[in-house]
């Protein structure tokens, strides 16, 4: 079994209302676990935020904590909802309602990687699922609703910056028009989970870095931004997907030549991001 549900990185002084995550960049892989796969150890990895950790850690650095999902995505998926059980892995789960990311293979226990691999052989008992959410769903999705409850409490506003990579094929199509293919890509569920200023102002942060951003395509949050944007109650939640082909080599899956370049790069958007909870903090002085 994966170590630790989640690690968590805290400021000395929480200074901003922002709170950073990783839900996918956990690659703690045991053996018990590679041993129930048909995939080897590179192939298991393909769904995997590699890096995308190490790409935020500075968050604390600015005043922000920084939460890090410790179970791997193949082992199970901290953005999806604890109920997206798929049928066709899990003993003993009935057909619901069509749901287009469990009919895919991608609920909250993965029956597929990326290009839809199988990840196992055959059906696992519904006891081992409730033992993955139970011990790894759970912990994280405590822990990050007590980190926004304590922001919000502190602040007067929460804003959750949902970290992520994407394949640099997903993106490929994106750009029309002869527009550049977007490098970022934010999503908000198309205004649902964030204030529109709020969101201006992470995307400004990304452009002003010269980052192609674009939002909301081809990715606009999933069970995360959907969950914990209530930006009715002032918690805001953004999605951050990242073209992977920036920063690493997507078949060897290990940094590329560029990665301490962007990792420097984005040290100044998270900067900038964590200092929009600043500037609210000042505001509500005020």
């Amino acid at each position: 079994m994966p170590k630790v549900a989640y690690h968590l990185d805290m400021p000395e002084a929480a200074t901003s209302c922002v709170v950073f995550a990783s839900p996918h960049s956990g690659r703690d892989y045991p053996w018990s676990f590679l041993r129930s796969t048909v995939l080897d150890e590179h192939a298991i990895r393909s769904s995997e935020d590699a890096f995308v950790d190490r790409l935020f850690d500075c968050a604390p650095q600015f005043g922000a904590p920084f939460l890090r999902a410790g179970a791997p995505r193949a082992f199970v998926d901290l953005n999806r909802a604890a109920d997206e059980l798929d049928p066709a892995l899990i003993e003993g789960v009935r057909r619901g309602g069509h749901n287009p990311r469990v009919a895919s293979g991608l609920g909250v226990v993965p029956r597929v990687v990326a290009n839809g691999r199988a990840i196992y052989s055959g059906k696992l008992p519904m006891t081992e699922a409730e033992r993955r959410i139970t011990q790894y769903w759970r912990p994280y999705h405590t822990q990050l609703q007590a980190l926004l409850s304590r922001a919000l409490l502190g602040f007067g506003e929460t804003i959750l910056i949902d970290c992520h990579s994407m394949p640099h094929e997903a993106v490929e199509g994106a750009a029309r028009g002869g527009a550049r293919r977007p490098e970022i890509v934010i999503g908000d569920r198309f205004g649902a989970s964030a204030a529109p200023e709020i969101v201006e102002l992470i995307e400004t942060a990304f452009r002003r870095a010269g980052l192609v951003v674009a939002r909301n395509a081809p990715f606009a949050g999933a069970y995360i931004t959907q969950a914990y944007g209530r930006p009715s109650r002032r918690q805001h939640a953004v999605q951050v997907e990242i073209d992977r082909a920036i920063y690493m080599d997507e078949a060897s899956i290990r940094p590329n030549a560029n990665f301490q370049p962007f990792r420097r790069l984005l040290r100044g958007v998270v900067s900038e991001v964590a200092a929009i909870g600043h500037r609210d903090q000042q505001l509500a002085a005020e």
